[in-house]
């Protein structure tokens, strides 16, 4: 498979490549799919962080183009874990409907980078989607290991089967699911009313959103302009665009 122009520049910039052999697979909703594999060496050599995503190099006549996941249930002893897939129309959703026990998918290691927050915010805001339930979960299992951190969470949802997702919450998290309107302009106009200079405190809380780019721009244009909330409390990233 001959990579794009994407995959020369991550080569420069030090990415590590590795070959991931798929061990099984699960349906976790009619619209999401759990592929498992071993990690051909991964985890080992390049550490785990929470949040943790590869890039997966998938074969357009003969031509490679990446997409990003975020590892679920990443066992370094084991040199396993595993990807959700939105099935959606797209070469790596159809990769994902017929993968099988054996199959071999190149990937890519450069640009995930995470550092959970010392010392411990008084809060953590989070904004996200299905697509990014898995780092969600990774966050909340780190902070569960280091303190309980109370979380508040937006999710947004298109599907009437997402809201069933499991999020590692405890018990003074609160998350709110949001079906996506208007393209989005739902969730952006509920998360910015709740967010205010009343309810957050810009210099001990920590902000975390991941959902579609253009809802994430305006969120994180919100929590800088109208909050002053400093850009080293924010970890945002658009995970899709509409």
């Amino acid at each position: 498979m001959k990579r794009s122009w994407e995959g020369v520049v991550l080569k420069v910039m030090g990415a590590k490549d590795f070959r991931l052999e798929v061990t099984g697979r699960d349906e976790i909703t009619p619209d999401f799919l759990r592929i498992h594999v071993r990690d051909g060496g991964l985890l080992a050599a390049t550490g785990l962080h929470p949040t943790m995503w590869i890039r997966l190099w998938f074969d357009d006549a003969g031509k490679g183009h990446q997409r990003a996941y975020t590892l679920v249930s990443p066992d370094p002893a084991t040199g396993t874990f595993s990807m959700d897939f939105a099935m959606h129309r797209g070469i790596a959703a159809d990769w994902a409907r017929t993968a099988a026990p054996g199959d071999i998918i190149e990937a890519t290691v450069q640009g995930s980078a995470f550092t959970y927050p010392q010392p411990a915010p008084r809060r953590i805001w989070v904004v996200g989607d299905p697509a990014s339930i898995p780092a969600i979960n990774s966050l909340l299992q780190e902070r569960d290991a280091v303190g309980r951190t109370p979380v508040t969470a937006w999710l947004e949802y298109q599907h009437d089967a997402d809201p069933s997702l499991k999020v590692r919450t405890s018990g003074n998290d609160v998350v709110t699911w949001i079906p996506r309107k208007r393209d989005g302009a739902a969730l952006v106009e509920e998360v910015c009313a709740a967010l205010t200079p009343d309810a957050v405190s810009a210099a001990e809380d920590f902000f975390w959103v991941a959902c579609e780019a253009s809802s994430t721009r305006a969120i994180v244009k919100h929590l800088r302009k109208v909050l002053g909330v400093d850009k080293h409390r924010i970890d945002a990233l658009g995970y899709w665009r509409a």
